[in-house]
């Protein structure tokens, strides 16, 4: 079984800034990637960052130059840094791992997709 479990939301006021914290946890072999959703009511939710294994990052348009992710695989953990944050940021954030190895004693791998129960960001303006 794979969890994943975030920590950092919470209400700041416009400019300042946040990070987000995901750890993977369980029977974990490998993981390909692991990136930030965010969703507000109404609306599908939508990347915000993701970063492979590897170290290479994919921002959304709308937080490039401010918001900054990045991977610890020794913890399977994945950060998000959030600077000059905008009323417009505010959301749940979904955090995302892809490409996960889970090992088994008998049988062939396969990788599978998993999402934490999300963390609310709050921008008051």
């Amino acid at each position: 079984q794979v969890q994943l479990v975030e920590s950092g939301g919470g209400l700041v006021q416009a400019g300042e800034s946040l990070r987000l914290s995901c750890t993977a946890s369980g029977n974990i072999y490998s993981i390909h990637d692991m990136g930030w959703y965010r969703q507000t009511p109404g609306h599908e939710r939508e990347l915000v960052a993701s970063i492979t294994a590897g170290g290479s990052a994919d921002y959304a348009d709308s937080v490039k130059d401010r918001f900054t992710i990045s991977i610890d695989n020794t913890k399977n953990t994945v950060y998000l840094q959030m600077t000059s944050l905008k009323p417009d940021d505010t959301a749940v954030y979904y955090c995302n791992a892809d490409g996960v190895i889970v090992p088994t004693t008998a049988g062939p791998w396969y990788e599978y997709e998993y999402w934490g129960q999300g963390t609310q960001v709050t921008v008051s303006s």
